[in-house]
């Protein structure tokens, strides 16, 4: 879910969160690294690596896009 902020233990490998009744969805573990220096997130398990930073990208880009002084339709 995006945006979604649980507290998680630092080696925990992956999280079962409710969706609905009953229902509940796994993410894993993953990170996003740019050199030296990366983040730890975790994604939809269904979504490939590709998929999952397609979507922050996407979003991204949208937060961006919508924050005071930012480039509308870049």
């Amino acid at each position: 879910m995006d945006g979604m902020t649980a507290p998680v233990p630092p080696d925990q490998e992956s999280v079962q969160l409710p969706i609905g009744f009953g229902e509940k969805e796994s993410y894993i573990r993953d990170a996003i690294t740019v050199g030296d220096a990366s983040v730890a997130i975790f994604r939809l398990e269904s979504l490939s690596p590709e998929q999952a930073l397609k979507q922050v990208m996407k979003y991204y880009k949208a937060w961006a896009a919508n924050q005071p002084g930012g480039r509308h339709g870049r």
